[in-house]
């Protein structure tokens, strides 16, 4: 694996992650001198990479991460490190070439800020989000639904929601969505995503430990309304668990439980 850090140079023009979106990428938060969900990232890394046919190993992974936090320490508490894994170069068109060398490029940013405590407003997206069931769950760098979707957000809104072509609300540009109800929490099942979010796994166990009753199912509009909907939360590994307040002009309740059942098992803040 060829390792590129973006304050020195770029990935080569020949890489196949350029040319055809054919890689994968993670963007984690780094608080002080540690990750507080890093095995999470690089288990699923190497678990979409060999998905994918990208040969990764996990502990040279955490080497890097290891010598990019020690690298950019100094600039802030509170930053995100982001992981671009591609196949590398080589081959004649779609086709990679047989011999795989992997190319890694890692980057730093700032970590936006934090939203609203107490919650944000959301809508929903135009853009239909389509998801191949060969593909389900992988954090590729094939993101052109959700860029398109993201181009429509505009003034107070923090994200929208996309839905596929049978109607079900799937999951926001950058998150991933639960809902509760009074009959227990409610989040789209694994295969109708197109990214099984870190911060998604970490929910569903938290949830399952806590004993709260959860359902993997399609999530209907009717599921979102004020007489159904108990709280709607989105979940990104960089912002945590996000309430929604106010969703389509219509307002939702919302509290702090299910960050609090997820801050017993590792550290929000």
């Amino acid at each position: 694996m060829r390792v590129f850090w973006a304050d020195e140079s770029g990935l080569p023009a020949s890489d196949r992650g350029l040319a055809y979106g054919d890689g994968l990428f993670e963007t984690i938060r780094v608080e002080g001198a540690g990750a507080p969900l890093l095995a999470y990232h690089l288990d699923r890394l190497v678990t979409d990479a060999r998905r994918l046919g990208i040969p990764v190993q996990k502990a040279e992974l955490a080497r890097v991460c290891e010598e990019a936090v020690s690298r950019w320490c100094d600039e802030g508490p509170r930053w995100v490190l982001k992981l671009v894994l591609t196949r590398g170069g080589g081959g004649r068109g779609y086709r990679p070439a047989d011999r795989i060398e992997p190319n890694l490029l890692v980057a730093r940013a700032s970590a936006p800020e934090r939203p609203a405590p107490e919650g944000v407003i959301a809508g929903f997206s135009r853009v239909p989000l389509t998801v191949n069931p060969l593909f389900a769950g992988i954090k590729s760098l094939n993101r052109l639904e959700q860029v398109m979707a993201a181009r429509e957000i505009s003034g107070d809104h923090f994200e929208l929601l996309m839905a596929n072509a049978a109607g079900h609300i799937v999951e926001g540009t950058r998150t991933n969505l639960f809902v509760a109800t009074d009959n227990g929490w409610l989040t789209p099942p694994l295969e109708s995503v197109a990214v099984a979010g870190i911060m998604r796994r970490l929910v569903i166990e938290s949830l399952q430990k806590a004993g709260q009753a959860l359902t993997e199912t399609p999530v209907l509009p009717e599921h979102l309304s004020p007489g159904v909907c108990a709280g709607l939360y989105l979940t990104n590994s960089v912002l945590g668990v996000v309430g929604v307040r106010r969703l389509a002009g219509q307002d939702l309740p919302v509290d702090q439980r299910l960050a609090t059942i997820c801050r017993s098992h590792i550290a929000m803040d």
